[in-house]
């Protein structure tokens, strides 16, 4: 089987460590500099330091080229780019790629920051050709490319797809469940990264593992409320990319969001801690974009709002927990807001 893995930020170039091992893959990068330096180092210490990379991973800065290597029955695309590069790259695959792969899932959890859709609801846009899915699920890429066991989730209306996604990652060390739940395996993903940021800012104020496990229960709570009216089935966030994604950005070091929210309960400016991350933070852009989603669907969400508003500096990182904390008492499992 062909996979092509376009993006080669630290999770491409992990699910490539992978995939290799089983299958031909092209990795594609838009940064000429990056893709000579991992044809000679093979290595990808920008992003993913420290882990060898197959000898027969081929890279390429063409993404005409990595669409015309797919020209083989049964091959898949794999956008590994961020939401913000999301568009543009199903736009070019959607002229470029030929008929012969079984299609293209992508791997970004977030919600597009400039029109408040989630990623399916792009490649409808851009996408026309080619069935389309997601993979996701509870997976740091340093883990991944240390051989280390994993559970994901391909969610896509294409049985077809599904099954293609499969043969393509559940080997060793990895297990790939299937969904056709697309609108809770991606709201999973996406608020799960606005979530940890909020875990981070509790940590960060050492507010204690009682506080943390609380904001985890609720946070899930008011996933569960968006996506429910959003038309997702409240059980695929009790899954891997529900509540499963959840605990482990929540609680793993390895957390991009995490981190930032440790940051911001230390007084670093949002801009300071996005320059010295280097990595995308997909809960910054998302924490609006889940705002107003909620507000659309009519949901109430105290924590997402809480996120947003330190992010926006409209809150201190104290203050906001203390807002959070003094909110009118009200029935558990309530559906209103």
């Amino acid at each position: 089987m062909r996979i092509a893995i376009l993006g080669a930020g630290a999770w491409g170039t992990a699910l490539a460590v992978h995939a290799a091992k089983r299958h031909a893959v092209l990795l594609w990068a838009r940064d000429a500099a990056l893709v000579a330096s991992l044809r000679t180092e093979r290595r990808n210490e920008r992003y993913l330091p420290g882990v060898a990379l197959d000898p027969g991973i081929g890279f390429t800065d063409d993404l005409g080229e990595a669409c015309r290597w797919l020209d083989v029955a049964g091959s898949l695309a794999v956008v590994a780019t961020p939401v913000a590069g999301l568009r543009g790259t199903l736009r070019a695959l959607d002229v470029a790629l030929p008929d012969a792969p079984a299609g293209v899932v992508w791997l970004c959890k977030g919600i597009e920051a400039a029109t408040g859709r989630l990623a399916h609801e792009v490649a409808a846009d851009e996408l026309h050709r080619h069935a389309a899915g997601v993979l996701s699920g509870p997976s740091f890429a340093q883990e991944v490319a240390a051989g280390l066991p994993v559970a994901l989730t391909v969610a896509s209306s294409s049985s077809a797809l599904q099954a293609a996604a499969v043969d393509a990652f559940h080997h060793g060390p990895a297990r790939i469940y299937r969904s056709d739940d697309v609108v809770g395996v991606e709201l999973g993903g996406a608020l799960k990264n606005v979530m940890a940021i909020a875990a981070g800012i509790c940590d960060g104020l050492a507010l204690g593992q009682n506080a943390r496990a609380a904001l985890i229960t609720r946070g899930l709570a008011e996933s569960v409320r968006l996506g429910t009216a959003m038309g997702a089935r409240a059980e695929t966030f009790m899954g891997l990319t529900g509540l499963g994604d959840l605990v482990l950005t929540c609680t793993g070091d390895l957390s991009r969001n995490r981190q930032v929210g440790l940051a911001l309960a230390a007084g670093e400016s949002l801009a300071a801690i996005v320059a010295r991350l280097g990595h995308v933070a997909e809960g910054v852009p998302c924490a609006q974009a889940a705002e107003t989603l909620a507000r659309q669907h009519g949901v109430d969400m105290p924590i997402v709002s809480a996120v947003n508003a330190v992010l926006a500096g409209r809150q201190g990182a104290r203050d906001a927990v203390l807002a959070l904390l003094s909110r009118e008492p009200r029935n558990e499992h309530d559906r209103a807001p």
